[in-house]
């Protein structure tokens, strides 16, 4: 087979249908519209999923549960992984997790952060604007950090 022997496959290919054009066309009169009702009139197109005056069945079907608008995805991330980062002036806030690729924020949703005590801090970190739990707070303070 060469380049010059190939074809679209038998049917691939479909001329246009020209409406309109005469009864001696097949397609005129009505223009493949049929006669009357809402198909066959200008801006007769329903949207999908429309069932003709009856309530949809997206309408229907039970709904479940609730979705807040104002959702708040809370990042989690360990002081173990904090360690393989360096930090200036060893100060941890969003903005520096954020810079560093510490973090990856949601696109279109509000987030907070928490840091989590797996693992143990070896550097006085001052934590601003984050979320701690008990014992990473623990930790940091003893190896003489701050919470802010």
């Amino acid at each position: 087979m060469k380049f010059h022997d190939l074809k679209p496959s038998e049917g691939a290919k479909h001329r246009k249908k020209r409406v309109g054009r005469g009864t001696g066309s097949g397609h005129g009169k009505t223009s493949t519209k049929g006669h009357k009702g809402q198909g066959a009139r200008s801006g007769g197109v329903k949207p999908p999923g429309f069932e003709g005056g009856q309530t949809p069945l997206i309408l229907r079907v039970p709904k479940r549960g609730f979705t807040p608008i104002d959702r708040v995805e809370t990042l989690t991330i360990n002081i173990d992984r904090i360690e393989k980062f360096e930090f200036p002036e060893n100060r941890i806030d969003v903005n520096s997790l954020m810079s560093l690729g510490v973090i990856d924020p949601p696109r279109s949703r509000k987030f907070s952060v928490k840091i989590l005590g797996t693992g143990d801090p070896t550097k006085p970190y001052i934590v601003e604007g984050i979320r701690v739990s008990k014992s990473v707070q623990e930790k940091i303070i003893k190896i003489g950090g701050s919470i802010g």
